[in-house]
């Protein structure tokens, strides 16, 4: 066989590696995109036929209550991301000192991630209840009433946030935790003969080389964040009280499914994807401009 055979042969093989994903993606994600696209410009009600209708889905936006509401509540619920990545750093610096247990407590954290978020749901939810909960009769312990979490306009995502923490807490400590092993005890030796003390080396030299791994986390959350549906689907099928707990996605499912205004619905996928994208776009760009090398 000649060498432009192989080379040919070889080109094929690779091409038919990637022709699977390549499939995938067009027919499952970039088809999918863009007839949401056009369908976000109809009266589409996901049956019938496709009337175009120019932006009138998209100015109905502006005065849609239960949208602005979804808005809000989806970013408030983003506060949960910094909560997050403070918990797990705290966790996996404690986890790093190599205490006796760490194997043990790795797994405990661990468990909620690779449970079903529809089971942590129901779980959370009975701990949740007003009457017979477990968070409540906690609480009692210390002589405090506890309120009816999903059943109040003011507590409901505040609860809904503890479940996300919780549920995502261990695969966040195990990334910081892996990063932290990856920095070399050199450092902190050359900084403790300079008299540096714990908060000093944590701010130059932990903070600093673990920034790669915050940074992906915080990309990954808020994707993930805008995205939430299945907690409250599950925790407040009607949206909560006063509609406090509904997303953006949950409020597009809600159209789309319930109300088969699967135009409207378009139109918001639109506005949630290009959030998404601006915001992404933005954190790369601050990425690039804060990135150092170690030489």
């Amino acid at each position: 066989m000649t060498t432009s055979n192989l080379y040919r042969k070889e080109k094929i093989y690779g091409f038919l590696f990637i022709l699977a994903p390549l499939l995938g993606l067009i027919v499952f994600t970039l088809y999918p995109m863009f007839y949401s696209i056009y369908g976000s410009l109809t009266d589409w009600d996901g049956l019938g036929q496709m009337n175009f209708i120019g932006l009138s889905n998209f100015t109905d936006l502006f005065t849609d209550e239960l949208f602005h509401k979804a808005v809000f509540n989806t970013l408030f619920m983003m506060l949960g991301i910094p909560i997050g990545i403070t918990l797990a750093l705290l966790l996996a610096l404690g986890l790093n000192r190599g205490a006796r247990g760490t194997t043990t407590f790795r797994v405990i954290y661990y468990v909620p991630v690779i449970s079903s978020l529809a089971a942590v749901s129901i779980m959370w939810n009975w701990a949740y209840n007003g009457d017979y909960g477990l968070v409540n009769q906690f609480l009692d312990l210390f002589g405090i009433s506890g309120p009816n979490w999903m059943a109040n306009k003011y507590t409901v995502k505040p609860a809904l946030i503890i479940m996300a923490v919780w549920k995502g807490l261990g695969y966040t400590m195990l990334l910081y935790l892996a990063a932290l092993q990856s920095v070399s005890r050199t450092y902190y030796e050359a900084a403790e003969l300079d008299g540096a003390n714990g908060f000093q080396s944590f701010r130059h030299i932990t903070w600093p080389m673990v920034r790669p791994v915050t940074f992906f986390i915080v990309v990954t959350n808020i994707i993930g964040g805008s995205q939430i549906f299945t907690e409250m689907n599950i925790m407040t099928p009607t949206g909560g009280p006063e509609y406090a707990s509904a997303s953006v996605v949950f409020y597009i499912w809600q159209k789309a499914f319930g109300s088969f205004q699967m135009g409207y619905a378009s139109a918001m996928a639109v506005v949630l994807g290009a959030f998404i994208f601006v915001v992404t776009l933005i954190q790369f760009r601050m990425n690039e401009k804060s990135s150092f090398d170690v030489d």
